[in-house]
């Protein structure tokens, strides 16, 4: 097991998200955050905490659930998680939320799930973690924490202290 991230490394960074964030959609008044269930949605609500440190911030959060909308559905047994997005994203500049880009199938998931609330302007992508060579289809990430090379053995695991009692990112050989 090696880490990735610390937890000082990991709060830095998610400043760092914020505010390129803010750079980029300065008082966010046509775009919406939406963390994607289960694992980006420590990320988002984190992203989301250190935005509201902004004072006159008009912030839209969602969480998306993209159980039925996934490829390997048939594949064991998924349990659906819930989706809360009590606003249109029609016409909206879209940020999806996750925390470890790989193949990119579940960003797949993610945008068609997200079409069932309306057609948005412009979808972009905030991972925590990207593992660039690993992609499966043509996704690419639009703000990136940290990027690493693995192989196809090793699995990346982000640890929250919600969760798992720490933050920690590590990456673990499949030995």
């Amino acid at each position: 097991m090696k880490t990735v991230l610390t937890q000082q490394q990991i709060s830095l960074t998610i400043k760092r998200l914020a505010n390129q964030l803010l750079e980029n959609h300065v008082d966010f008044q046509n775009t919406v955050l939406i963390g994607i269930q289960p694992r980006g949605i420590a990320l988002s609500d984190r992203i989301v905490e250190e935005l509201k440190k902004e004072p006159l911030l008009n912030l839209l959060y969602g969480k998306l659930d993209i159980t039925f909308y996934r490829d390997d559905l048939r594949n064991g047994i998924h349990v659906p998680n819930h989706t809360d997005i009590p606003f249109s994203v029609e016409g909206k500049n879209v940020v999806l939320l996750d925390d470890v880009l790989y193949t990119g199938r579940t960003i797949r998931a993610a945008l068609d799930a997200l079409m069932d609330f309306g057609r948005p302007n412009k979808v972009e992508l905030l991972v925590l973690i990207d593992r660039r060579y690993s992609r499966q289809l043509p996704i690419q990430p639009d703000y990136v924490g940290k990027s690493i090379d693995s192989i196809i053995s090793q699995k990346v695991k982000v640890l929250w202290k919600e969760k798992e009692g720490r933050d920690e990112v590590v990456l673990l050989d499949d030995n």
